[in-house]
C-alpha cells in the first residue's frame, strides 16, 4: 500500500489538468473494477451486485498554480489553482507543465535587500517564477493556463510516516484501492461505484455529476483532515496513527455515521470522531445534494501541513480507513 501511495503522489494532477494522475489511478483501479472516464474527467469504476448500491469517492486532483502570463523579462506570472499556502512559496522549487516539464523556482528577495519594514507578500499575483529563460524563449515553452506543481519527491520519514505533496487526497484514493483489495476474496451483494473525482480543490461539482449518473443509494467520501501539530488547535485536530476520522455533521446521514462508529468498535478498528457544525468542505456535500440526494458518510485520514508540499500521514491511518470501508460494505452486503 505504501508503494502504491508513493506512486500515486508522484503523478501530476492539478485541478482541471488531472490526466496523468487519473491514468495512474485508473490503472490501479482496473485490477478490481470495470473502469471508464466521464465527461468531467472523473475516473469511474463499477463492481456489479444485486444488493445496496454504494458510492465511494476520493478526489484525484491536487492544489497547484496556473500561469497567467510571461512578463517582459521572462518571469512567469502566476495565480492559485486551489488553496495553496502562499506563505511557503518564496524560494520554492517547482515544475512548470509547459510544452515539456520545466524546472523553475519561485522568486524571492534576498534578506540582504529586504528592509525591516518590508511586509510579506499576501497576494500570489505579486509573485513570479524564474525558469531561466528570456521572454521570447519562455513564451515558446510556456503558455497561459499551464499548470505548476510544487517540486518535491515523496519521502518516507522515520516512524513509518510518509511526506509528500498531494497526499490530499491521494491518501484517500489509496484507502479505497486497499478496501477493494480487502474485499476481493469476500462475499457480499453490494453494487459498488468508485469515483476518483476531479476539480475538488477548486470547488468541484465533478463529484456531484458522477453521483447524479451513478444514482447510488448511499455513499462514503474519503478525504483528509487536520492532524495535530504544536501550533494547531487541539479541539480541531486528530492524532496521527490513532485511526480514521469518522465524520459527524448536519449534512451527513447520522445513522451512517453511528453505524460506522459501531462497526469500528465491534471490529477493533482504530477510529477518531470529527464533529463539524455545517458542511464538511468535502465532496460529501456535493454528492449528498446531487440528483434526488444520497445518504452520505465520510471517513478522513489525519494529515499534517495541509496544502503544502510537505504533507505528512501515517499509512496505518490509511489502512484503518480501508478496513472500516470494507467492513461497512460487508455488513451492508449481508443485510
Amino acid at each position: 500500500m505504501k508503494d502504491l501511495l508513493l506512486q500515486l503522489c508522484a503523478a501530476s494532477g492539478v485541478s482541471g489538468a488531472e490526466k496523468t494522475a487519473a491514468q495512474t489511478a485508473a490503472s490501479a483501479l482496473g485490477a478490481f473494477a470495470q473502469v471508464h472516464t466521464d465527461a468531467s474527467g472523473n475516473v469511474i469504476g463499477e463492481i456489479e451486485g444485486s444488493g445496496p448500491h454504494i458510492l465511494l469517492d476520493a478526489h484525484i486532483d491536487q492544489i497547484g498554480m496556473v500561469v497567467t502570463g510571461v512578463d517582459a523579462e521572462g518571469f512567469l506570472r502566476i495565480d492559485k489553482c486551489g488553496g495553496i499556502d502562499i506563505r511557503t512559496l518564496a524560494g520554492h522549487e517547482v515544475t512548470v507543465w509547459g510544452t515539456e516539464p520545466l524546472y523553475g523556482v519561485v522568486c524571492s528577495t534576498p534578506p540582504h535587500l529586504s528592509k525591516a519594514d518590508d511586509q510579506s507578500i499576501t497576494d500570489i499575483t505579486d509573485m513570479a517564477i524564474d525558469i531561466g529563460l528570456a521572454a521570447e524563449a519562455a513564451r515558446e515553452k510556456v503558455h497561459p493556463g499551464d499548470r505548476v506543481t510544487l517540486r518535491r519527491e515523496p519521502r518516507e520519514l522515520l516512524g513509518g510516516l510518509v511526506s509528500s505533496p498531494c497526499l490530499d487526497d491521494r491518501a484517500g484514493v489509496s484507502a479505497i484501492l486497499r478496501c477493494l483489495e480487502l474485499l476481493r476474496e469476500q462475499k457480499h451483494s453490494c453494487r459498488i461505484t468508485i469515483v476518483f473525482s476531479t476539480q475538488e480543490e477548486v470547488g468541484g461539482g465533478s463529484a456531484g455529476c458522477a453521483s447524479y449518473a451513478a444514482a447510488a443509494q448511499e455513499g462514503i467520501a474519503v478525504d483528509v483532515s487536520f492532524a495535530m501539530t504544536p501550533d494547531a488547535p487541539r479541539h480541531k485536530c486528530a492524532d496521527l496513527g490513532k485511526g480514521t476520522m469518522i465524520g459527524i455533521a448536519p449534512t451527513l446521514n447520522a445513522a451512517m455515521s453511528r453505524q460506522l462508529e459501531k462497526i469500528a468498535r465491534e471490529q477493533d478498528i482504530p477510529y477518531q470522531l470529527e464533529v463539524m457544525n455545517g458542511k464538511t468542505g468535502t465532496n460529501a456535500d456535493e454528492i449528498a445534494a446531487a440528483g434526488v440526494g444520497t445518504r452520505m458518510g465520510i471517513l478522513s485520514i489525519p494529515l499534517r501541513y495541509m496544502h503544502m508540499s510537505i504533507e505528512v500521514i501515517d499509512p496505518q491511518d490509511v489502512e484503518s480507513t480501508a478496513r472500516l470501508l470494507a467492513a461497512y460494505i460487508l455488513e451492508r452486503g449481508r443485510a
